[in-house]
């Protein structure tokens, strides 16, 4: 908890039995209240690491719904568990989990009721895990948004992001494309 709202760190995972565990453990566990895994039919053993680790609130998808579907089931459980921060973390260790400090004090100090994180600045992408296809692919669309929105950002299709509540709340996301949570 952090200025008395609660946080919740959502994972949405697929296939991350392998660095699961590096994710979780840097997570700062003094501010963070609640972890949420929702495994979207892994091949691996996502979910049994998840145990393992013991991470209280594991969702299985029976089937893959999809890294949107995901995100649904992910936001809907934080709702749930009464998040006023939910922040959603990539456990594929792209991101490091170290930067929730900085991203849940900017919620909780009530500055902007939502923060991207990028992992084209600071250490870097590509020495972060990310395949050279995405990579290339996310700096030519990155670019042609910055050019179409007249903005400036490193990255719009980051996977660790923090909302507030209300933010999360005043989207009915629950009614996109094909799948329900």
């Amino acid at each position: 908890m952090l200025n008395g709202k609660k946080i919740v760190v959502v994972l949405p995972a697929y296939n991350a039995a392998l660095t699961l565990e590096r994710t979780y453990k840097e997570i700062p566990f003094d501010i963070v209240d609640d972890v949420v895994l929702v495994d979207d039919n892994s091949r691996d053993d996502t979910v049994g690491e998840g145990q393992r680790l013991g991470i209280k609130h594991i969702i299985k998808h029976e089937v893959n719904k999809g890294y949107g579907g995901n995100q649904k089931s992910c936001y809907k459980k934080a709702l749930d568990l009464g998040a006023d921060i939910v922040i959603m973390l990539h456990p594929d260790y792209q991101y490091t989990p170290k930067l929730l400090h900085a991203m849940s004090s900017i919620i909780a100090m009530d500055v902007y009721p939502c923060v991207l994180a990028s992992r084209i600045l600071g250490q870097g992408a590509l020495r972060g895990g990310m395949p050279v296809y995405k990579y290339v692919f996310n700096r030519c669309l990155t670019l042609f948004e910055n050019i179409m929105l007249w903005e400036k950002l490193s990255e719009y299709h980051t996977g660790y992001r923090a909302f507030s509540a209300e933010v999360i709340r005043s989207i009915d996301f629950t009614h996109n494309l094909y799948d329900t949570v």
